[in-house]
């Protein structure tokens, strides 16, 4: 599987695990629909879970005017994505494709200002980081 689709499940499985309170492993399931299992999409769906808390106080720094509760659920589902590949695969994936992946995916599945916000937020994560 490529990269871009198992950050595209991923977003799927975390954004399922939110609203439907489902476990992790059958959200997996879910969005994989019969397709073969893939480690990355494990690596980030389990991440983002196991460092939720701090994922969230990150991008709750970079929120300006509004709150993580706020957000719509794909694009703070996204956030917590992006925001734990650049913090925990940083040696893997280079900050600017999490962040051009991720405006891709807003493109797909947030609403016509997601790519712009998302962009917003995790610059402002990147720069902090680095």
């Amino acid at each position: 599987m490529k990269r871009r689709t198992a950050r595209e499940k991923a977003l799927q499985a975390l954004f399922q695990i939110e609203v439907s309170e489902v476990e992790s492993r059958d959200a997996i399931e879910h969005v994989l629909d019969g397709q073969s299992n893939d480690q990355y999409l494990n690596t980030l769906v389990n991440g983002v879970l196991e460092h939720k808390q701090n994922i969230d106080e990150t991008i709750t720094k970079f929120l300006e005017k509004w709150t993580l509760d706020r957000l719509a659920n794909v694009d703070r589902n996204l956030l917590r994505l992006s925001v734990y590949e650049l913090q925990f695969c940083k040696e893997e994936v280079p900050a600017n494709v999490v962040i051009d992946e991720a405006i891709e995916i807003a493109k797909l599945y947030g609403d016509e200002n997601s790519s712009r916000f998302v962009n917003g937020v995790l610059s402002k994560v990147k720069s902090h980081l680095l």
